[in-house]
């Protein structure tokens, strides 16, 4: 861990593959004692909702404690509500079944230390240059919960640009590896999914710029990215 986190309110934008704004989003940071509790969450134009919540401490390293995922409407097909609890091990998922009826199914799993589930941004956020990259694990539902590997690669630099002044950005690529038979059979009938990519923007603080891949399981490939606040051309009376 390079440095701790803090208190933070940034503004996001979500994109189609065929770069239309399809979400606003807000990503939230609260920092009470040694535990940082983080909130991401986008508002589709369709009505749909994409939410997460995470909460880790920061001692030596960064542990998860609890993820909340949830996404619901239009824009996924597969509704999904999943709390996953690192301590106990227990992997809550609230899902409708065919009858139109909510189901709960809690699943125990012998989680990691390195579970990363809604923390992969704030870690490669901690990552200098020349770092090594590390392996870290992720619980996935499939629908059925299980643990993967996210294999981490430092791609290099890309330029970018911010106002119109010329930036470097770090370029990972993250390779899902299922493991075990999944992992061998996935690339035969063409289910393996498609690598994450994340930039990240450093000096003398290292800050999350954008990613690209899919919100979900088979699902299409979207950018998330910073956005800035706008205000109409129109200046109001008294301001």
């Amino acid at each position: 861990m390079r440095s701790m986190q803090g208190t933070i309110h940034g503004f996001l934008e979500l994109r189609s593959e065929d770069g239309q704004v399809v979400a606003s989003g807000d990503s939230f940071q609260v920092v009470r004692g040694n535990r940082v509790t983080s909130r991401t969450i986008f508002h589709f134009k369709d009505g749909s909702i994409d939410d997460e919540t995470t909460v880790f401490s920061q001692r030596r390293v960064f542990q998860l404690i609890s993820d909340h995922h949830i996404q619901k409407g239009p824009s996924f097909p597969h509704p999904m509500d999943v709390l996953i609890d690192a301590h106990t091990g227990e992997v809550t998922v609230h899902s409708t079944g065919k009858d139109g009826k909510e189901e709960v199914k809690t699943d125990h799993l012998d989680l990691p230390p390195d579970l990363a589930n809604g923390m992969v941004p704030i870690l490669l956020q901690n990552l200098g240059p020349n770092s090594p990259t590390p392996t870290v694990s992720m619980v996935v539902t499939t629908p059925k919960p299980r643990l993967v590997k996210l294999v981490i690669s430092n791609v290099g630099e890309d330029k970018c640009f911010v106002a119109g002044s010329s930036r470097k950005a770090i370029h990972y690529d993250i390779k899902i590896n299922l493991g075990g038979v999944a992992g061998v059979v996935a690339p035969i009938i063409g289910k393996a999914p498609p690598n994450i990519q994340i930039w990240t923007i450093g000096g003398e603080a290292t800050t999350f710029a954008r990613e690209q891949g899919p919100l979900y399981a088979e699902g299409p490939m979207m950018t998330i990215q910073l956005a800035s606040p706008t205000w109409p051309d129109t200046p109001t009376p008294g301001h």
